[in-house]
């Protein structure tokens, strides 16, 4: 296949390439720092990566992905247990680190290599490399037991990336900001690797401030990746921060993803700055499926259709295909394509849960359709979908309907067991003001008045703030075993 980074093994220039905070990288100095991290990996099966938001962690990837060995991103924030069990599931020959980072005691049997990414050596050559070849391994989150390692091929890296060029017309003269942890595919793959494989350039704010975002979006900055808390918080400074209303304004591209961006917080960003937040849905074992195309119908709440090579279909209970998209019928995601992850490390059982027979992956996410093809996510089949007096509802639309009260700061919506009903359902409220929280009944009515009777919150229960991971997802499952 041809290489991952074409910019980087062809002839690198002193074009940007990265950027942390004050410390910066042209195509050719990466390019050397690269070669160098291959020097220390050539030969190996699979290295750690101790993946902090830092130019160390971008070099180490790159360098580790250009010599064709496999990358273990690990989250510098998982406990003693997690990292237990990740290092003895995947057995890295090395944790590569940025000098001085501390590395837990769990790490301590694991030679580690220090990342200098002013050294310099000679750029591997993966253009050798086959596409089937494992690329990196991702640790889903582990929300149902240990994590589980997703091998992602270098044809799903390349597959994706390009699409996604496709679809946001993404070139090597956009020059992205973000403030994602390295971990994660969002962050590594579409928001250090993206920019790379297109030729432009990323700078990573290290730690996310609505104040970075305008300073890079007004100096040169055209697209902005981010996850819902971050938009959330745009969309509350926009109103007294009109710098940043029009550093947005001016940005060619704004994504949000990793879950989904309220309709609320759609609609406040868009009277400020006159622009729309782009969605796109994907997961650790799919990386992208789905996107909104630039220059197409803005339409808030959708994650638009299927990226170029990605089947997509909506699946009842018993398997069978949805057969009409009207916009109404909830089904199961079933991807397949050449995005796809190639199995589960050591787990042939798990892998062979996750696939149809006929090859499609079963993602768990529940959605319905709109009769052009749009993809609306209601949520996941195990959490988000509630049986309901014979109905089957969706979270996601009710959490949307709940967060455009007033009185409602940050909502979350499941299910429980009903004598009557089979379900209810149930909504996890943060209020505005604490002091005088909405009522169960006024909420329940903003609801049915918005959406219908059946899918009003038949109890609500109050918090200070809601159960979030690193990505800014909410567990449910933290608030439904409490």
């Amino acid at each position: 296949m041809s290489s991952l980074f074409p910019a980087l093994t062809g002839d690198p220039d002193e074009r940007a390439a990265l950027r942390f905070g004050d410390r910066a990288l042209t195509y050719a100095q990466l390019a050397a720092a690269a070669g160098a991290v291959g020097r220390q990996v050539r030969g190996k099966e699979r290295v750690a990566l101790w993946a902090t938001p830092s130019l160390e962690t971008a070099v180490a990837a790159v360098g580790v992905l250009l010599a064709g060995v496999t990358a273990v991103p690990l989250n510098p924030r998982s406990g003693e247990q997690e990292l237990r069990h990740i290092l003895g599931d995947s057995a890295p020959a090395l944790v590569l680190a940025a000098p001085g980072d501390e590395l837990p005691a769990s790490l301590g049997a694991v030679p580690r290599a220090d990342i200098d990414v002013h050294a310099t050596g000679p750029v591997p050559d993966d253009r050798r490399a086959e596409d089937g070849e494992p690329a990196l391994v991702v640790y889903t989150s582990g929300t149902t037991g240990p994590p589980k390692g997703a091998v992602i091929p270098r044809r799903a890296i390349a597959a994706t990336l390009d699409a996604l060029a496709d679809v946001w017309q993404w070139t090597g003269a956009d020059v992205l900001v973000q403030a994602l942890p390295l971990f994660h595919v969002h962050g590594l793959v579409l928001g250090i690797l993206g920019p790379l494989r297109r030729g432009g350039s990323v700078r990573h704010l290290g730690r996310f401030g609505t104040e970075g975002v305008a300073r890079e979006l007004t100096t040169g900055a055209t697209m902005f990746f981010g996850v819902p808390t971050m938009y959330h918080r745009i969309a509350e400074a926009l109103p007294a921060d009109r710098h940043l209303a029009g550093a947005l304004a001016g940005a060619r591209l704004l994504v949000s993803g990793s879950a989904a961006l309220p309709l609320h917080d759609h609609e406040r960003i868009s009277t400020a700055t006159g622009r729309r937040v782009v969605e796109r849905y994907g997961m650790t074992e799919t990386l992208m499926n789905t996107s909104v195309r630039v220059g197409g119908e803005p339409r808030a709440g959708t994650v638009g259709v299927p990226l170029p090579g990605v089947e997509l279909r909506l699946v009842e209970e018993d398997g069978a295909p949805v057969a009409v998209y009207d916009g109404e019928t909830v089904g199961e995601i079933q991807v397949r394509g050449p995005n796809l992850f190639t199995g589960y490390l050591n787990r042939p059982d798990a892998t062979a849960a996750a696939f149809t027979e006929d090859g499609w992956f079963r993602t768990g996410d529940m959605a319905v359709r709109d009769p052009d093809g749009c993809v609306r996510i209601v949520g996941r089949k195990a959490t988000d979908l509630i049986k309901s007096g014979g109905y089957k509802i969706g979270a996601g639309e009710i959490e949307n309907a709940l967060l455009d009260h007033p009185g409602v700061r940050e909502a979350a919506v499941t299910g429980e067991p009903d004598a009557d009903l089979g379900e209810r359902v149930v909504a996890w409220i943060v209020p505005s003001d604490p002091g005088s929280p909405p009522g169960a009944e006024e909420l329940a009515g903003h609801v049915a008045r918005r959406l219908a009777p059946h899918k009003r919150p038949r109890t609500v229960r109050y918090l200070d703030a809601l159960p979030r991971n690193d990505m800014g997802k909410i567990m449910k499952r933290a608030l439904v075993h409490g």
